[in-house]
């Protein structure tokens, strides 16, 4: 097996990670893209020379409902500017008239970073492709400490502070970071399966409890061991957020096959209008579910709690985990 001596020279053949056996498979099309696979799994796709492209369906949904909102800001805050400006010009003309230097009588605004936590790591591929397009802080949580260090190594990634990759369990994390967020993404995986302790309604209730006012918090949540789970995950939503809709083939939606189904949630209202218009965009099926049709989904359906879960758990599931398991980032598409 070789080992990668830079970004343009990829392993060939599998790569032994901590938990789980690494492939990287080049696109016949395209030289360029690289689709990372855990365990066998299809968990990360990126074209090596487009940070912005993204190949898995379910992270454009992602990326769609997040920029939504960011630039339903962006334009609040372009217009509160405006409005700055012209308060500013007025003070500025009653200090001259005062004697007093213009830069003082107006008060600077500091503007914030978006701040981002992806609850799963794996290729960082959603990561790299929402700071291509604007200047964010964001912090990937992957579990496989091997895999965290090979992806810096194959793959051209922000550096910190605008990517940070922190090994660790993503519900550790979650439950523990004392920073405020403006979006927390879950995409963590264990083969086709969502931990469980993911997908409690007090992981939710944590993830709303560390956003900021408008924040988001999203999961790609999958119908692959029927949809007893997805009607969980929408539940602990419900739940949790005063406003939540969700992105999703609606043949996934009804159950009828397995897929990726996009759920998000937040204390503000989504730009839905934005949102549907951009999803007719997509490549049929692909559908809107707003919030009704959501909470009446869940109206009937009793979410998973940390104690059917079995969180906390005893020991560290760095401890409990055999080499052989795969990651928690595994991402199916």
């Amino acid at each position: 097996m070789k080992r990668a001596s830079s970004r343009t020279q990829l392993p060939e053949g599998p790569v032994a990670t901590t938990y789980a056996t690494a492939e990287l498979v080049r696109a016949r099309t395209n030289p360029s893209q690289v689709l990372l696979l855990l365990n066998g799994v299809e968990s990360s796709s990126l074209d090596l020379a487009d940070p912005e492209y993204l190949d898995f369906e379910y992270m454009q949904h992602i990326r769609l409902i997040l920029e939504s909102r960011w630039d339903q800001g962006e334009r609040r805050n372009q217009g509160e500017r405006r409005n700055q400006g012209e308060r500013r010009g007025q003070d500025e003309r009653r200090a001259v008239e005062a004697g007093v230097e213009a830069g003082r009588a107006a008060e600077g605004r500091v503007s914030r970073r978006t701040r981002v936590l992806h609850l799963g790591g794996a290729g960082c591929a959603l990561a790299r492709a929402l700071g291509a397009r604007r200047e964010l802080h964001q912090v990937a949580v992957e579990i496989d400490p091997e895999l965290a260090r090979l992806v810096r190594e194959w793959f051209p990634l922000p550096r910190s502070p605008f990517l940070k990759i922190r090994v660790g369990d993503a519900r550790h994390v979650l439950d523990s970071t004392k920073a405020n967020w403006n979006a927390i993404v879950r995409d963590a995986f264990t083969g086709r399966e969502v931990p469980a302790h993911l997908r409690t309604a007090e992981s939710a209730k944590r993830a709303a409890d560390i956003l900021e006012p408008g924040g988001i918090y999203v999961l790609n949540a999958v119908a692959s061991a029927g949809i007893r789970r997805l009607d969980e995950d929408v539940a602990a939503m419900a739940a949790a957020f005063p406003n939540i809709v969700a992105i999703a083939d609606p043949a996934v939606f009804s159950g009828k096959r397995f897929g990726n189904f996009v759920v998000a949630g937040s204390d503000a209202r989504f730009p839905v209008e934005a949102i549907e218009r951009e999803v007719r965009k997509f490549p049929l099926p692909t559908k809107f579910f707003d919030d009704d049709a959501l909470r009446s989904r869940a109206a009937s359906v009793r979410p998973l709690t940390d104690s059917l879960a079995g969180w906390p758990r005893a020991t560290s599931p760095r401890q409990r985990r055999p080499r052989s398991m795969p990651t928690a980032s595994a991402q199916p598409e």
